[in-house]
């Protein structure tokens, strides 16, 4: 029976019949085609449903790895990111859309999390800075907090020693917080899933900012919209809903990553 199977396999090949498999972004365009109606009634006003489809279908097309996880997951993940109205896997640098087994986990990146503070509307300005070791930097903690840096601008600033993050409210008020590159590398590997296969390995210090920046948040007056956007942040999902925050968050699936042959390749 095998070999007669064989035999009209080859036939059909020989004949021109053969039936290819479709590609993997192929298989991605249908389904979000399938979901088109359910996806919209999950996007922001702003985003239309071929918008969603264009930026996805770039995103999962550019990635190998992408393609090789559960297809909810990358559609979740990219919800997320819409949701927020950030557009992911961009030299934007706002979001990030990672392979992690089977899932894909959405990260917001330091630039997309300045958007978001800054959209709060209560914060006036926020930003981070890498201290080096040559560096004029000093910090008191306490009931006056006093921070100053003077960066080195005449020779080797040296190496990197810490990161430190800043806001200022619309009220007057302000706040810092500072991280020794030893505690935030302490902080990513305990915490981060995908510390090894990541933003971390190709932008750490963007990655370090962010990490002091949304430290500090926790302690700043945000929106409800903000502190939604830092629950979501570095989690994996594989359903869609208005409210993404509100989905709970999937189990790790694990997973080998295979060689992906798409249609027409041998």
């Amino acid at each position: 029976m095998a070999s007669e199977n064989l035999k009209g396999a080859l036939e059909k090949k020989a004949n021109g019949t053969a039936v290819k498999k479709a590609s993997p972004s192929k298989g991605m365009e249908q389904l979000l085609n399938k979901m088109a109606g359910q996806i919209q009634k999950a996007l922001p006003s702003m985003v239309s449903s071929e918008r969603f489809q264009r930026v996805a279908l770039t995103a999962f097309s550019n990635n190998v790895k992408l393609q090789q996880c559960e297809p909810m997951s990358f559609i979740a993940a990219m919800m997320q990111s819409a949701q927020l109205g950030l557009e992911p896997n961009t030299p934007l640098g706002q979001a990030y859309l990672i392979p992690y087994g089977k899932q894909v986990q959405f990260q917001i990146g330091y630039k997309g999390l300045l958007e978001l503070a800054q959209r709060s509307g209560k914060i006036k300005s926020i930003y981070a800075h890498t201290v080096r070791a040559n560096d004029e930097f000093d910090i008191d903690y306490g009931l006056e907090q006093k921070l100053v840096h003077k960066p080195d601008l005449k020779g080797n600033r040296g190496e990197v020693i810490g990161y430190y993050a800043v806001y200022h409210l619309d009220t007057g008020g302000n706040s810092f917080i500072f991280m020794t590159k030893d505690e935030i590398l302490e902080f990513a590997k305990k915490k981060s899933k995908t510390f090894n296969n990541g933003p971390w390995q190709t932008d750490f210090d963007e990655m370090a900012k962010k990490t002091v920046i949304k430290k500090l948040l926790k302690y700043a007056p945000v929106s409800i919209e903000m502190q939604k956007a830092m629950t979501v942040d570095e989690t994996s999902k594989s359903e869609i809903s208005d409210d993404m925050s509100l989905v709970e968050e999937d189990e790790y699936i694990e997973g080998e990553f295979e060689e992906v042959v798409t249609e027409g390749e041998e």
